[in-house]
Formats: C-alpha cells, structure tokens, sequence
C-alpha cells in the first residue's frame, strides 16, 4: 500500500474525529509540532524507524513525550495509534494530507501561483475571482516568484497545473521546431 494512500486514510479518520470534537485547528497545530519535534531529532527518528527496537521501548518512549508536551487527548491517542501500527515514520505526509482534509472539508482550496515578479494587488485579486469561480469554492492562494519562468504564471490547484509561463511556451516551441 503506498504512503499516500495510508496517509489519506489516517488524515481522514482524524479528519473525521476532530469535526466531531470541533478541536481541529488545535489538533492541526499539535501535529506540526510532533512533527517538527521529530523531524529535528535524529534520535527520535532512529528510535521509531529501527525494526530493532522492540515495540514496547517505542510506547515507552512516545509516552514519556507525551507527559512532558502534553497534548490534547486526541493527538495523544493518535500518536499512540501511529506507533502501534508502525506509522509514526509516515507523520509527515498524514499531518500535511489531514490539512489538505480539513480545507476540504470547510470548502477552501490552496492554491499555488509562481510569477516572473511579484504581482500587483489588483492582480492577486483577479487571481482569487478567477481561481474561485474555476473551482466554485473560496481560494487561499499562496503566491511565489521565479524569475526563471520568464513571464507569465504557473497555477497548481491540488495535482492540477496550468502553466502559462513564457518559459515553456518557448520550450513548447523549441520541440516543435525541432521535430520539423
């Protein structure tokens, strides 16, 4: 089974517990910090990814993290859920797939656009109409700038991408001139 696929299950199924509770946004925020916490620490990686160490070393140690941080219930028990199940490596990818859900689900998309230069606010505001009625949801768009694009943009909603950059429009034609 792929990591994408566990962690969209994961995601949902929490996803699912904190709309029930209405502890999302302190949810999510305590899963970014597990997840930083693990991520810096070389040792806590090396605990939970050895299929040497014995299970029960690794609750051990998830709960003395636990009484020291002191998360809520629900990340606590999630925690205990991933470790039991040999998922805590997988932390990353179902905290970024349980936001994903959570944006879903309260009907925002992300969106991604990338310029030669950084837009103007009129422009922006014409990215958010245009990319709210494409999706027919309300847009939290995320802007950034390559130079190397040349000019025009490149917009990533989800796994969608439309590039209009001059850069692959000259790259477009390049192909073409050469297999003339």
């Amino acid at each position: 089974m792929s990591t994408e696929t566990i962690a969209r299950r994961y995601a949902i199924a929490l996803a699912d517990v904190v709309t029930k509770t209405g502890d999302a946004e302190h949810v999510k925020n305590e899963l970014v910090a597990w997840n930083e916490m693990i991520r810096t620490s070389s040792d806590l990686q090396s605990v939970f990814a050895s299929p040497a160490i014995q299970h029960t070393a690794k609750e051990k140690v998830l709960e003395t993290l636990i009484a020291k941080a002191s998360p809520s219930k629900t990340t606590s028990n999630f925690l205990r859920v991933l470790v039991k199940n040999d998922r805590i490596g997988d932390l990353p990818q179902i905290q970024e797939r349980f936001e994903e859900e959570l944006a879903e689900r309260s009907g925002l998309v992300v969106a991604s656009v990338v310029s030669a230069r950084d837009l103007p606010d009129g422009e922006k505001g014409a990215f958010q109409l245009n990319l709210e009625k494409l999706t027919g949801r309300k847009v939290e768009i995320e802007y950034g700038v390559d130079p190397e694009i040349i000019g025009g943009v490149i917009t990533r909603i989800g796994s969608t991408v439309y590039d209009s950059s001059v850069r692959t429009k000259l790259e477009n034609l390049r192909e073409e001139l050469a297999a003339a």
